[in-house]
């Protein structure tokens, strides 16, 4: 019988080999080259962990939390070694929906009667 850890774990192994994965790494290394743009990407990051963070406590965000967040993230599109992380990221996160749909292909079998 196979273990499915094991399989999880050469999954994740073989995902840092794949390109989209190296692609992605390869845009955040040069993001963080850039001074300016790296900080107002870990900026923004920050600031969407403490409203997800909120949330998560049952509070709902300030407009001018809601207005900050979206003033950085208007700031960062026009920011180039950002562009090309999220055009990356999307890249990655296609092929990881991909994986997950092969993953829990049996679940849907199962209810769909096969």
């Amino acid at each position: 019988m196979a273990n499915v850890y094991d399989t999880a774990n050469q999954l994740a192994s073989d995902l840092k080999e794949s390109q989209q994965f190296k692609e992605m790494q390869h845009a955040f290394d040069m993001l963080k080259l850039d001074a300016v743009a790296y900080a107002m990407f870990q900026q923004f990051q920050q600031k969407q962990m403490a409203l997800q963070q909120k949330q998560m406590q049952g509070q709902q965000p300030t407009e001018d939390e809601i207005k900050d967040i979206q003033t950085i993230g208007e700031k960062m599109q026009n920011m180039q070694p950002i562009n090309d992380l999220m055009v990356k990221e999307q890249a990655l996160s296609q092929m990881m929906d991909e994986l997950n749909r092969a993953i829990t292909q049996p679940i849907v079998d199962i209810y769909q009667g096969k």
